[in-house]
């Protein structure tokens, strides 16, 4: 295997998946991610954890593009859980504080796409690195789900906002 697994690695990949199984929980049960639910806290809390153990992991050496996207990631988080006390931000504050949720999901993937691409199968990966076809492909596609995911969802909170001043 030409870039052997370490032990943090195991445990920020085991955390990574539990964060993302989370997230899908949250947005299948909920069609959104918050603080409000079980699977909610664990994916904030699964967010922060992953992104704390991958500053521990490089194989370049030092800071990476996956380190940038794990902040942005963190500071995507953080503005979901601040927008909604934003008080001039008024009715859109639900959109921008999903949207924020929403983008932190779509980050926490992309390292992992071109991570999992490029060591599996062990031995012979699928793609030689992030430059490959496969991996470009299957972000481009990523990035693909992460805009239609939003606007099924900014639709979806539209509806229930709707349904909310119907039944006032």
């Amino acid at each position: 295997m030409p870039h052997p697994i370490s032990t943090l690695g195991a445990f920020h990949t085991a955390i990574s998946v539990v964060t993302f199984a989370a997230g899908i929980a949250s947005f299948v049960r909920y069609r959104k991610i918050g603080p409000g639910s079980r699977s909610g806290r664990l994916y904030l809390i699964g967010m922060l954890i992953s992104v704390l153990t991958s500053f521990g992991l490089s194989s370049t050496g030092g800071f990476n593009v996956g380190h940038a996207l794990g902040i942005l990631a963190l500071l995507a988080t953080l503005g979901g859980l601040l927008i909604p006390k934003i008080d001039f931000l008024g009715r859109v504050r639900p959109y921008l504080s999903q949207f924020a949720f929403g983008f932190s999901f779509f980050l926490l993937l992309v390292p992992g796409i071109n991570e999992t691409l490029t060591r599996l199968p062990a031995g012979h990966p699928l793609a030689s690195g992030p430059e490959s076809p496969l991996v470009r492909g299957a972000l481009g596609t990523w990035l693909g789900i992460f805009v239609l995911g939003s606007i099924v969802q900014f639709l979806w909170l539209r509806s229930q906002r709707s349904r909310a001043h119907v039944t006032v």
